[in-house]
């Protein structure tokens, strides 16, 4: 028999309320905290709050706060990651972002989803769907990237957008829905 964190990293349905997954929050949220409430002046204390959230951080990653997450330890980051100010990711399934990624303020990434039918729903369960942003991309700011999305390297997803299916690479894509607009040279 799978765990409740099995069952949710693999994309099955699982009970959110199960007491390792609480206790892992828990502690994402208690470091979160902490890592919201520093000062600007306060780089290597940053640094190392964000190593331990989000243990599978590259080099030069910097994340403005406030940022929050879930867990942290579902995400990957490549080198030089940077979340501006108030970003948002729900890491219930394994979240994999390359490096040179740029997100803007308030981009919100979405692994978590719920059933469909409201059968489903109502036994608690859910579920979530992997992302994955390939290298050198930019997310405009208050963009959505909802589960199951992949972003292809070089793309920039323009502000405001809301991302519900795969974007190849080397687009410029925007739009709610966001939908491709032209090829980016270079």
């Amino acid at each position: 028999m799978k765990t409740e964190k099995d069952k949710m990293l693999s994309g099955y349905l699982y009970n959110p309320h199960d007491p390792q997954l609480s206790d892992e929050r828990r502690h994402a949220r208690l470091l979160v905290k902490k890592l919201n409430d520093t000062r600007a002046d306060q780089i290597s204390e940053r640094a190392c709050l964000v190593k331990e959230l989000i243990p599978a951080a590259g080099e030069g990653v910097w994340i403005e706060p406030p940022f929050y997450c879930d867990y942290g330890s579902n995400i990957t980051l490549g080198d030089k990651v940077f979340f501006n100010f108030n970003c948002v990711v729900l890491d219930v399934a394994p979240i994999r972002i390359g490096s040179r990624v740029l997100f803007g303020p308030a981009v919100q990434v979405y692994a978590a989803t719920h059933p469909l039918r409201a059968g489903d729903r109502m036994t608690g369960l859910e579920l979530g769907r992997d992302i994955q942003i390939d290298d050198d991309v930019w997310i405009g700011g208050a963009a959505i990237i909802c589960p199951g999305v992949r972003i292809g390297a070089r793309s920039v997803v323009g502000a405001g957008s809301v991302v519900t299916k795969d974007i190849p690479e080397g687009v410029f894509a925007a739009g709610n829905l966001c939908r491709i607009l032209r090829e980016i040279e270079g």
